[in-house]
């Protein structure tokens, strides 16, 4: 999610602030990765480079760029336009002073939250990676390769097959809920 964010939260900055034609190209690029389902794209990246944690964090990463690009492209057309930016440029700073110093600071809270509440989504997707022998291999322990070896036994004990389900989807409430009072707390609204 880290490497996701970085790259995500770059594009954003860098289609946001300039505006034109180079904002048309890196937005044109995300619609290309929007066109196919998070679930497809992930299985799909993980079926070429092969079952294993690395790859299954890249695949998660590739997946979670177009949102973020697009949430922060949004925000920072949206900064960019307020008067403070302006008379920043107008007194003579650099794009780079100008985004790292007045920009960055106004989109960085809205991104943060944005990415909280995709942690819940990654943590998903991973076991289902895992679960159809994507993602992580058997040695390592994994809810998604958990509920793998736990599918026999749902006609005989099925509250033991469903211990892992229910720890992933107490940790995704978890994370929701954690990204709602980052979002109360910073007292950020969204309008994507």
């Amino acid at each position: 999610m880290i490497g996701a964010l970085c790259v995500g939260g770059s594009l954003g900055l860098l289609a946001g602030y300039s505006g034109g034609m180079i904002n048309a190209i890196i937005m044109r690029v995300m619609d290309v990765f929007y066109a196919f389902p998070s679930v497809l794209l992930a299985i799909a990246i993980c079926g070429v480079l092969g079952n294993g944690f690395g790859n299954a964090v890249l695949a998660l990463s590739i997946v979670f760029v177009p949102p973020l690009t697009r949430i922060t492209e949004t925000v920072t057309a949206q900064t960019r336009r307020l008067d403070f930016v302006e008379a920043a440029r107008a007194s003579g700073s650099t794009a780079l002073q100008v985004i790292r110093h007045h920009v960055l600071a106004n989109v960085l809270g809205p991104v943060l939250v944005y990415a909280t509440s995709l942690i819940s989504l990654s943590i998903i997707l991973a076991a289902g990676l895992s679960f159809l022998g994507l993602g992580v291999t058997p040695p390592q322990p994994e809810w998604g390769v958990m509920l793998n070896a736990l599918r026999s036994a749902i006609y005989v004990q099925p509250y033991v097959a469903a211990l892992p389900g229910l720890m992933i989807f107490a940790t995704s409430m978890c994370f929701n809920l954690m990204s709602d009072g980052l979002r109360s707390a910073m007292d950020v609204k969204l309008n994507a």
